[in-house]
């Protein structure tokens, strides 16, 4: 049988460009999860005039298309400005590595979901464009749709693991999990959700409150 993956695919994937942490990043995301295959976490320096992406590194978990497109990503998206950088699509990462087998185009959604979402991460941080209203319910309810829920491999608001979301006076943020605190994905659970909320420009506190049992 031969190998899947053309020649710049497994280049890119034995020795990918910009892996590593970013300290003190300005912008941070995280898509997908260990638990359920694959995952992208994507960190930018961004010049805070010219909105220039000026440095941008990742670190993946998954698969050789996973660690290549997370790769191919942060090229096409360095020196472009945040603007410039949503343009880019999964087709695109995609064409730029000469192709990827049909069972792993959804690799090079998720890095591009991630790249998206650091860029999200950066405006919500300084009230840019959209991110600049103010957040209700409805759209930390939008947030959480980007927290995966390990247990079933999709988002927790579409496997239904939320059961209430409250927004509070001062900005205050209260999202209750149907999970009990020692079940073995509640930290990562809690971790992901707040990562998602904190940011936000109008958000002073996030609370993750967990069931009983």
């Amino acid at each position: 049988m031969g190998m899947p993956y053309n020649e710049k695919v497994i280049e890119y994937f034995q020795n990918p460009k910009n892996v590593g942490e970013m300290e003190d990043p300005d912008a941070y995301a995280k898509e997908g999860s260990p638990a359920c295959g694959d995952m992208v976490a994507l960190y930018l320096k961004v010049d805070e005039e010219t909105h220039e992406i000026k440095d941008i590194k990742f670190k993946s978990y998954g698969c050789a298309s996973n660690i290549a497109t997370g790769s191919i990503i942060t090229e096409m998206a360095k020196g472009k400005t945040i603007e410039e950088a949503k343009e880019i699509g999964w087709e695109d990462a995609a064409e730029e590595l000469g192709g990827l087998p049909d069972l792993k185009t959804h690799c090079s959604v998720l890095a591009v979901d991630s790249l998206r979402e650091a860029i999200r991460n950066y405006e919500e941080r300084h009230g840019i464009g959209e991110e600049e209203r103010e957040t209700t319910e409805e759209v930390v309810e939008e947030r959480l749709k980007h927290v995966m829920n390990p247990m079933k491999g999709q988002d927790v608001m579409k496997t239904e693991l939320i059961n209430d979301v409250k927004v509070e006076e001062g900005k205050t943020v209260t999202v209750e999990v149907d999970l009990e605190s020692d079940h073995q994905f509640a930290s990562a659970i809690e971790e992901d959700i707040i990562e998602k909320l904190e940011p936000r420009w109008d958000v002073e506190e996030v609370k993750v409150v967990f069931s009983e049992g």
